[in-house]
């Protein structure tokens, strides 16, 4: 396994991405970008507040401008250390003053302004208040494919969070799972993640016998029997890039119907993974996947869209659904993840994260996709 640590983003990069996101936003009809913190503000900065509270801190970015940060004078000498500070100007506001006040002069009122999605709603109305007659789109809407398309670095992380994911999934299947609770599993897929250079666990799906037909299954107390399948989903943050692999195991022998249904799961991802390449749609990723669901008579029993993309954050825009008619290009990452579920009884699910690659596409995840069987 891969252990080097990556070099840091350099304050040159996060300028580029600054300057990309307000041309890109220009270019979408917008007068500017206010970015609250969370992943995009790190994403374009490199900055992560040491605590998101009531005090605003904004991110302000517009073609032909500067970027400026307003930030609380008690944490500005925090933000003028991050990796992007060389290239923002700051705007330090003390307590008692009105922080929104700062952000007049740097936008048109009466605009159309890009906003962050997690922005809080006591943040964005006062925004509302102050310039007034402005519209505030959520930027996945504005700009839904700002982060969608990787560099070299950023594809480099999210395959050394693959590689960690899938020695998890390596070493998982030899611990006991007959006789124990779904969250005794559940901790032992955090450690083995932390273990292999996670700095984050965002989710630890086990869902055994009919808590496999939950997709989103919460590991609970369940003891896990004979006999069950168990769909095991996990990922989070490694070097700051995401991981999220799925595989279902067996405990124990599988009944033929379980391996029947694994197979069709097994050909549905196989073939939604080949649908990748440059100039594919969304939507063909999908069609492709379910199209094979739907031929072996499961089509009701596949729940939910057959993938969403990652970086950053393990769930971000382009999403793999019908619909979705953007096309696919080089550096784009998300996953393909089919699953046929079962009410009362159980689930199956396969996920890889797939990146987009000149002449088609590449799994990050590499684990065999065959049933395993564990005891």
């Amino acid at each position: 396994m891969a252990t080097e640590t990556p070099d840091p983003f350099t304050s040159a990069e996060y300028e580029s991405r600054m300057r990309r996101a307000a041309g890109n936003a220009q270019a979408a009809g917008l007068d500017g970008l206010i970015v609250t913190p969370g992943p995009d503000m790190e994403w374009l900065t490199g900055y992560r507040v040491p605590a998101v509270t009531e005090r605003a801190t904004l991110l302000v970015l517009a073609a032909g401008r500067e970027p400026v940060l307003v930030v609380p004078a008690l944490e500005a000498p925090d933000a003028e250390e991050a990796p992007g500070a060389g290239a923002l100007t700051f705007e330090g506001w003390r307590d008692g003053q009105d922080p929104y006040q700062l952000v007049i002069p740097l936008l048109p009122l009466g605009g159309r302004l890009g906003v962050s999605d997690n922005a809080w709603a006591l943040h964005l109305l006062n925004l509302q208040r102050t310039l007034r007659g402005s519209a505030f789109d959520p930027l996945t809407e504005a700009l839904p494919m700002l982060r969608a398309v990787k560099d070299q670095a950023e594809l480099a992380r999210l395959a050394a969070a693959a590689e960690a994911a899938d020695a998890t999934y390596e070493e998982i299947k030899s611990v006991r799972f007959a006789g124990r609770r779904e969250n005794e599993v559940a901790a032992d897929l955090s450690a083995l993640l932390l273990g292999h250079g996670h700095s984050q666990v965002d989710f630890t799906v086990v869902g055994s016998g009919p808590n496999g037909a939950n997709p989103h299954h919460e590991a609970g107390e369940r003891v896990i029997e004979e006999g069950d399948t168990v769909v095991l989903d996990f990922g989070g943050l490694k070097h700051g890039y995401g991981s999220d692999t799925t595989r279902t195991v067996s405990v124990g022998e599988p009944s033929a119907e379980v391996r029947e249904v694994h197979e069709v799961v097994r050909r549905a991802q196989e073939a939604g993974c080949a649908a990748v390449r440059p100039g594919a749609t969304c939507q063909d990723i999908d069609r492709a996947a379910r199209a094979v669901i739907d031929e072996a008579g499961y089509g009701e029993y596949f729940i939910h869209r057959t993938g969403h993309g990652i970086g950053v954050t393990t769930h971000e825009p382009p999403y793999m659904i019908e619909g979705e008619t953007r096309e696919l290009v080089p550096g784009m990452c998300f996953s393909v993840e089919p699953g046929i579920y079962l009410p009362g009884r159980f689930g199956v699910r396969i996920e890889d994260i797939v990146t987009v690659t000149e002449t088609g596409g590449e799994r990050l995840n590499k684990t065999s996709r065959d049933l395993a069987v564990v005891h």
